[in-house]
């Protein structure tokens, strides 16, 4: 059953979204180094059966398997001139299990980042990213997702340019950066600074918030400052299962499905509206998720103290907050 983003906040006030992708699939047989985004095309039943065990697990939301599916990032193997193909079949394979859903569920288009620099310190432009991100966008819209999901960015620059591409295309947007940086992204951009990015665009998104990072009590700090700032904004909040961990050849995370559940009270009650899982997160642990946001009960708004106690130290603080904070130039 298929609703838009919108239509779904309307009727929720707290929306569950998916779980990791990447880390799963590498379960699923993917090769470190080996782009994901291409079994949309070569293995398509890979992705639909995790879609599907999200779906299951209560999922509101299904990202699609297209998040290095831009041309800067596909012609790394070879596979830029099937970006819109690629797109378009991420999109299809979400939309075909969210449509067989007994529920509401929102298709939402991953768009990550390009991995180019902006000028001067690389070559990137806002026109070219813009054209790049557009022609990834095309094909999602043509595959029928609901919204286009901004995730994991890291460059105000980059975020508008994906902004642009999905209002050139007519799509409904949600942006989300990685805080992985002692409290900011790595370009230096703060949580609360999100905002301005928002209003910014005569059009805003849906939704903004974070994504990734290094862990869940560094997502919540970020949580807090966001909703503070906009406290009527829908916040989005996808924070990595734990900390990633090296046994042997393997790479696994340290949060529990009870750890990942004590996330979600603890960001409905910092006043956070879409809560998901990153980095590690399995359907165990968004079932685990469903759960808790079934029986929430609103309660009063968490400090720093709390989210350690309940979540584990902050990986990677804030500095001080004396230090110089990077200035946004807007588009004229």
């Amino acid at each position: 059953m298929r609703i838009s983003l919108e239509n779904l906040l309307s009727q929720k006030k707290l929306v569950l979204a998916d779980g990791a992708l990447g880390t799963n699939f590498m379960q699923m047989g993917l090769m470190p180094g080996d782009p994901p985004d291409l079994w949309n095309l070569t293995d398509p039943e890979k992705p639909e059966t995790l879609h599907q065990a999200f779906v299951d697990a209560g999922s509101d939301i299904l990202l699609t398997n297209t998040f290095g599916a831009n041309a800067p990032r596909l012609k790394l193997h070879d596979a830029q001139d099937q970006t819109y193909a690629i797109n378009k079949a991420g999109a299809e394979i979400a939309c075909k299990v969210a449509e067989r859903a007994d529920r509401p569920v929102v298709v939402g288009g991953s768009v990550g980042p390009t991995g180019e620099l902006f000028e001067p310190m690389g070559a990137m432009t806002f026109d070219s990213a813009k054209a790049e991100f557009v022609e990834q966008i095309r094909g999602l819209k043509d595959g029928g997702a609901d919204v286009v999901w901004i995730e994991t960015m890291s460059a105000t620059e980059e975020i508008d340019a994906a902004i642009a591409a999905a209002l050139d295309v007519g799509m409904p947007y949600v942006f989300t950066a990685s805080f992985d940086t002692a409290g900011r992204t790595m370009m230096g951009v703060a949580p609360d600074q999100l905002d301005d990015v928002a209003c910014s665009h005569d059009h805003g998104p849906v939704a903004y918030g974070a994504n990734c990072g290094v862990g869940a009590s560094d997502m919540m700090v970020a949580a807090l400052a966001m909703t503070s700032k906009n406290p009527n904004a829908v916040i989005v909040t996808k924070a990595n299962c734990g900390i990633p961990i090296i046994k042997g050849k393997e790479t696994v995370y340290s949060g529990t499905p009870e750890m990942m559940a004590d996330f979600v009270r603890l960001a409905a009650n910092a006043g956070v509206r879409i809560i998901g899982g990153c980095c590690g997160t399995r359907p165990a642990h968004i079932a685990a998720m469903r759960i808790a946001i079934n029986s929430f009960v609103q309660s009063e708004r968490p400090n720093v103290s709390e989210i350690k106690d309940k979540l584990g130290d902050l990986v990677s603080p804030a500095a001080n907050e004396s230090a110089p904070r990077r200035t946004r130039r807007r588009r004229a």
